[in-house]
């Protein structure tokens, strides 16, 4: 007995060591594989946070990291996100896609109706309501004409309409108001400066709207939900009050506090459908941005390339760090106020963090059913780098 009793366990030994490492493994394996779904699902969450905590190696975290971010824009964010849910909701959208679809006629015709809205409505409501508003409704729009090239090149379209019409105004996007205010320009100055980029991008947008087919759409024959009524007027009055929060007549945590109160009393599940990612991601570019902006050899360089290339400079730079942020960096080496608000305008085209109101797109049509990201980011960087190397020709020639 004893004789067996140590064999069974001499027998029974390796197998339990064999166990432990293969349960290892595969939490080893496991681990590995939710990692690369995460990076899958998020890359630009991912690489905006391991870009902050490579920054983080050069200027430790202190007192100074509680400035980098705007709670303001981040606020406004959320709160819109709140409202476009609840507007959904309430069947506001299906309605909308069902009028659309009917005026439209064509997918073309489509495409052209929501590029002009963002272009002239980013002038007044900035470029991320804009997408946050339209986007989603493009989306929804979209699912009943099956085509995904041409949802692609919408969304894209949308997005430069989006970026470059906000342009036009001093309230249109957060640089704008910067420069605006920090150079002290008059409206006439500003205009006429970003006058041109405005003729020639919404020609070149109206342009890019022939490469969507003319293909019929109508909407579809089952009947849409009936509006909410309620609904649809709460949540326009939460939407009403993000404008004006935008328009700095609110404090921006009276528009937070409105949307999470509306949430919670008449859809809780609305509060799940906030994109928390794209919070996330703006929070790790405030930190990354906010870093680079004091590490010395970064400024060191900058005061010695500025000068006579203000254009060029700030463009280039918002392609890595964003306009906005490219605004503020740069407002130290440069007295030309004007060549800096073309350069950091510009400088929206190009990559998808260039404007960070790119990645509200990009954000919405990843997340889409059917997405296919790969071909929505070459659309996006043949349209972007095509129209930002036009802009900077005719602007190195204007302002020199």
């Amino acid at each position: 007995m004893e004789r067996a009793a140590e064999g069974y366990y001499r027998g029974r030994a390796p197998k339990q060591g064999g166990f432990r490492h293969r349960g290892f493994g595969h939490l080893l394996t496991t681990a590995a594989g939710k990692a690369g779904a995460f990076f899958k699902s998020q890359p630009v969450l991912v690489i905006a946070f391991i870009a902050a905590v490579v920054t983080m190696f050069f200027v430790p975290p202190d007192a100074q990291y509680l400035g980098y971010c705007n709670f303001g824009v981040l606020a406004e964010l959320f709160a819109l996100m709140i409202a476009v849910a609840g507007l959904k909701s309430a069947g506001i959208f299906e309605k909308l896609t069902s009028a659309l679809l009917k005026k439209a006629g064509s997918v073309r015709r489509l495409a052209q109706i929501f590029t002009l809205l963002c272009f002239f409505l980013s002038m007044l409501v900035t470029n991320d309501v804009a997408l946050i508003t339209f986007v989603p409704l493009t989306l929804l729009t979209f699912s009943a004409i099956n085509d995904d090239r041409a949802r692609i090149i919408t969304i894209v379209l949308e997005t430069a309409a989006a970026n470059l019409g906000s342009m036009m105004t001093p309230i249109g996007n957060p640089q704008n108001l910067y420069i605006y205010d920090e150079y002290g320009l008059s409206a006439g100055e500003f205009i006429m400066t970003m006058l041109p980029a405005g003729i020639i991008s919404l020609v070149c947008l109206l342009l890019l709207t022939l490469l969507v087919p003319k293909t019929a759409c109508k909407p579809a024959e089952s009947g849409a939900a009936e509006i909410s009524k309620k609904l649809a007027v709460i949540y326009a009055i939460l939407f009403a009050v993000c404008v004006i929060t935008v328009f700095k007549l609110l404090p921006f945590w009276v528009c937070a506090a409105a949307a999470i109160a509306a949430a919670v009393i008449f859809d809780r599940k609305l509060l799940l459908k906030a994109d928390y990612a794209l919070l996330a991601t703006f929070i790790c570019f405030f930190v990354f941005v906010g870093n680079i902006a004091r590490i010395d050899a970064v400024h060191d360089f900058f005061s010695g390339i500025m000068a006579g290339r203000e254009i060029l400079v700030s463009a280039l730079l918002s392609q890595g760090i964003s306009n906005v942020p490219a605004a503020v960096m740069l407002r130290g080496f440069t007295a030309n106020g004007t060549a800096l608000l073309a350069g950091v305008n510009i400088g929206g085209l190009g990559t998808p963090i260039a404007s960070m109101a790119s990645l509200i797109s990009l954000q919405f049509y990843r997340k889409a059913e059917g997405a296919h990201s790969a071909r929505y980011l070459a659309v996006f960087s043949a349209v972007n780098f095509a129209m930002l190397a036009l802009l900077l020709a005719v602007y190195i020639v204007l302002i020199r």
